[in-house]
């Protein structure tokens, strides 16, 4: 199978393989001595883990049968992309972003996309991810998806050059942006003469621009805006994320219990009284937003907010039911989105897509299960999820029961051989499979910060990069864009805090 390496065009390594935009760092990692870059990756780990940097494990327990939390490993090698890679790739996503909130909108009024037969009608409207609540409310700057995090992979083409994919769409609760700017401020920290040397955009406004978008997605009415992060609280995987940006936006991190509907409004709980809130930054999934709409048991969301959100009083970002975009068995039709919605070509392609609701299409990945990755149409996290080149003949032929007796919950795509990017491994230096999500904000306009979060597999050959299966996370640098300004060690140690 043909491999693309982002650091090095020719594999295995010869003298002068470096790419062009990473041959001054390459150079520089070449003079470090093993015992110094030892030293950093312990420093890294003692520092993560006294700010708390950690995620819960669900299902797992340590040996008292307690749950576990663990620290995202983080590696040293810095995942770097070019200039004019990273303007091609942010004009994609802004092109696709901008359809997908189109098809949104479209989905829960006119529909006019499965009038004209594009999508299929039953992928919708039966659709587990469609909010008939949702029909006809009309949202601020129609905009559902406020905040997308969309996963990138590369992989070689015929001749071996890296051709950039969408794998995913994360439209309803993307995480991961506390660890792109983490592990920026760490970078700074242990390697700040390399910032001198690379003129690496800055990512560290990212805070302002969320506060911006979810501000100018508050209801008209709101001259000043409060906005809050609603929190599931402590015990989610994610609840650092919460608290972290909350903290870095200067704004109230709330649990359901803390807010209260009064006159068709949402207000928070203060020592000083009520407050009303304009802005729900929700962490929490559709289903337990409102006991009174969604779940009746769930003690984690307000009730009442439906009413209010309906009413126009308040603003959810994202927006309920924005699961129907992100659904794995939409994501084939979003290159047909771009060109009904914007009459535009699609900039970023999709991976080549089989849907096992289709009779010749679930034929044909029951006859080839072997080779392809098999994914639950709502899992996510790296769960539910088949690698036919690395399975087991048992774990196949488990999948080949659940394919027949729920086809439609079910799509396969090609098992691609990700880019690989040297990583700092117990056994030293090493190359491992990467991906990327980049974050992309939607308010009046689309922003988005230069950089994202590089995923890495760190398991010698794997190909699954999310965190809850042993996978890392590594810092993404993109060289000297255009729309960023240069920036010295002084003035990104400035803005980062370091």
């Amino acid at each position: 199978m043909l491999r693309f390496d982002e650091m090095y065009a020719t594999l295995p390594i010869a003298a002068g393989a470096e790419r062009e935009h990473y041959r001054r760092y390459a150079q520089w990692l070449a003079r470090q001595p093993d015992s110094a870059m030892q030293a950093r990756r312990a420093e890294a780990e003692m520092i993560f883990r006294r700010v708390g940097i950690t995620f819960a494990v669900y299902g797992a327990k340590d040996e008292d049968g307690s749950g576990t939390e663990r620290l995202i490993p983080f590696d040293l090698i810095p995942r770097i992309i070019p200039a004019d890679e990273w303007q091609r790739m942010r004009q994609g996503l802004e092109q696709r972003v901008t359809a997908l909130n189109r098809f949104i909108h479209d989905v829960y009024h006119g529909q006019d996309i499965i009038r004209a037969g594009i999508v299929p009608d039953e992928l919708i409207n039966r659709n587990a991810q469609f909010r008939p609540e949702m029909v006809q409310v009309d949202v601020p700057n129609d905009v559902y998806s406020h905040i997308s995090g969309i996963d990138i992979v590369r992989a070689p083409d015929a001749s071996g050059n890296g051709v950039y994919y969408v794998l995913e769409d994360n439209l309803r609760v993307p995480s991961g942006v506390s660890y792109m700017l983490e592990n920026r401020k760490m970078m700074m920290r242990l390697f700040p003469e390399l910032f001198a040397q690379h003129k690496v955009a800055p990512v560290a406004h990212y805070p302002d621009l969320l506060l911006d978008t979810l501000r100018a997605s508050a209801p008209s009415a709101s001259s000043e805006p409060t906005v809050v992060v609603l929190t599931p609280g402590m015990y989610n995987s994610a609840y650092f994320e919460h608290a972290f940006l909350a903290q870095q936006m200067g704004v109230e991190l709330v649990e359901g219990q803390d807010l209260v509907v009064k006159d068709n409004f949402v207000f928070m709980r203060t020592t000083r009284g009520l407050q009303r809130v304009d802005v729900i930054y929700r962490r929490v999934d559709d289903d337990f937003l409102d006991p009174r709409v969604f779940r009746p048991t769930s003690t984690l969301g307000c009730a009442g907010l439906m009413d209010v959100y309906r009413a126009g009083n308040v603003a959810i970002c994202n927006a309920v039911g924005t699961g129907i975009a992100d659904d794995k068995s939409v994501y084939p039709y979003v290159p047909e989105m771009i060109r009904f919605y914007l009459g535009e070509e699609p900039i970023l392609s999709n991976v080549p897509t089989w849907l096992c609701r289709k009779s010749d299409d679930l034929k044909y990945v029951l006859d080839h299960l072997h080779e392809l990755v098999v994914k639950e149409v709502h899992g996510a996290g790296g769960y539910g999820m088949l690698i036919g080149p690395a399975a087991t003949r048992a774990e196949i032929e488990e999948f080949r029961a659940a394919l027949l007796a729920n086809p439609a919950g079910y799509i396969a795509q090609p098992t691609l051989s990700l880019s690989s990017c040297p990583t700092y491994v117990n056994s030293g230096i090493a190359p491992r499979h990467i991906d990327l999500r980049p974050f992309v904000l939607s308010g009046k306009k689309v922003r988005m910060v230069a950089g994202g979060l590089t995923r890495v597999a760190l398991k010698e050959g794997s190909l699954v990069v999310n965190s809850s299966q042993g996978g890392g996370t590594k810092d993404t640098w993109v060289l000297n864009p255009e729309d960023a300004p240069a920036s010295s060690a002084a003035s990104h140690n400035q803005s980062q805090g370091a």
